[in-house]
């Protein structure tokens, strides 16, 4: 138990404060808690709300933000909220979303706005009190406002990498389409040229990645992240990492999460 709602006992979460100033401490809580009971279980709950970071991280097609998230999650121990692969696993499950939003894609249309935001409010609720990091999600503006109601965020990754550089970096990506895995011209490049180190089998390039098409996705993702990215700049949680690589990236990044949870835990404790 946290905090006796009969005494005033010391509370295991926080050791560091003596009995004597207990009552003190509660007085800067009762806003949030019942004057009559003071709940162990809300207590509790309350500071791990605090100590919770809630990220999201947006890039375009092939700015590295699969490599940055990984790093992220691994890092600082962040639940990974990937709209796209728990979509999949819904669908392959039949679950009762599964099916629904299978429906719109096999269509070709897009899963409706109200229907993807509240699986990802769903997926955010099972995550209890661990921080987590949204990736692939909010996509739209209604997203990102709907989202904001619901859960008010901490900080927006926003991965900037110039175009021409994507262009150039996915000109050269080839891929075993078996296992997914993918080398690179100039950077991890196969032992045997245009062949799978693993089974040695004939390496491709995707249709989607030739330069006129990935031209056109990185348009389209401009286009339709623009006014996202302006409502977190106008809300002051948007922070801005540029860079032509991830490893460029990601000492920078790494270094602002690391003061930004350190601030929370601090905020959590008054």
């Amino acid at each position: 138990m946290c905090l006796c709602s009969t005494t005033l006992f010391m509370p295991t979460c926080l050791p560091f404060i003596s009995f004597f100033t207990v009552p003190l401490y509660i007085f800067q809580y009762l806003p949030f808690l019942s004057i009559k009971t003071i709940s162990a279980q809300n207590f509790c709950s309350f500071q791990s709300q605090n100590k919770m970071l809630r990220a999201i991280i947006l890039g375009a097609p092939a700015s590295g933000k699969g490599t940055i998230s990984s790093r992220i999650i691994k890092h600082f121990n962040l639940e990974h909220i990937a709209s796209g692969d728990r979509l999949r696993l819904h669908i392959k499950n039949n679950t009762s979303l599964g099916v629904e939003a299978k429906k719109y894609i096999n269509e070709g249309k897009l899963v409706p706005d109200e229907l993807i935001t509240k699986f990802i409010l769903n997926e955010i609720k099972q995550c209890n009190s661990k921080s987590w990091l949204l990736d692939g999600f909010p996509r739209t503006l209604f997203q990102a406002q709907t989202l904001w109601k619901a859960q008010k965020i901490d900080v927006v990754l926003n991965l900037n990498v110039p175009f021409d550089v994507i262009i150039e970096r996915v000109k050269g990506r080839l891929v075993h389409l078996p296992s997914g895995r993918t080398y690179n011209t100039g950077f991890n490049e196969p032992k045997i040229p245009g062949r799978d180190d693993i089974t040695g089998e004939p390496l491709v390039q995707r249709e989607d990645d030739k330069p006129e098409v990935v031209k056109k996705r990185l348009e389209q993702y401009e286009l339709l992240t623009k006014p996202v990215i302006k409502f977190y700049e106008a809300l002051g949680v948007l922070q801005t990492f540029t860079g032509k690589t991830s490893d460029e990236i990601w000492p920078n990044i790494k270094d602002y999460l690391s003061k930004k949870k350190l601030s929370k835990e601090q905020d959590a404790l008054g």
